[in-house]
């Protein structure tokens, strides 16, 4: 009997473990993964001394800056989000790039946030998430046929079910139609 409970206890607490770590690794979870929000602009949260400290290079580990810069930048906090981005020390991450470039497209700099696209997807051309954001930069650019070559390229990769096929192929509708 201690053998069958000791190993639902094991699977319970493999489930458990498995699950943290995937949702912190997504990019489009709409998942809270913070508590970011309560720090001034420029600061971190860090979990383990419950607190907010001044965004530096390695005042947490990359993958915590990542996902607070993420979280930021998904909730229009686009300077904070590139402070936060920016202190993140391997800053050829096709993810930080991504967001890095997010950042800069949305608050109005196109051009510099399309650069940060393409350098991502010099690293990673599979990465269908830069391809539907450079899209929607170049659409922001008014270079619809570079957006529809990056559909494209979406399709190529994940097919025209997928949610970045989805959501580009919409932002290209509203300017084709």
């Amino acid at each position: 009997m201690k053998t069958i409970i000791l190993a639902a206890g094991m699977v319970v607490l493999s489930f458990a473990f498995a699950q943290g770590p995937v949702l912190a690794m997504g990019d489009n979870s709409g998942t809270t993964t913070t508590n970011v929000k309560k720090c001034k602009k420029g600061e971190v949260w860090d979990a383990t001394k419950k607190k907010c400290l001044k965004a530096t290079s390695g005042v947490l580990p990359d993958e915590d800056l990542y996902q607070q810069g993420r979280e930021l930048a998904k909730a229009g906090e686009y300077d904070w989000a590139l402070t936060v981005l920016g202190a993140i020390s391997n800053q050829n991450d096709p993810r930080v790039l991504n967001y890095t470039g997010y950042s800069y497209r949305k608050s109005g700099q196109i051009d510099k946030g399309i650069g940060y696209y393409q350098k991502a997807l010099s690293i990673d051309p599979n990465y269908v998430l830069v391809r539907e954001y450079l899209g929607e930069g170049y659409i922001a650019a008014g270079k619809v046929e570079l957006a529809k070559a990056e559909l494209t390229q979406i399709a190529n990769r994940c097919g025209t079910t997928c949610e970045e096929y989805q959501d580009l192929a919409e932002a290209l509708d509203k300017v084709t139609n």
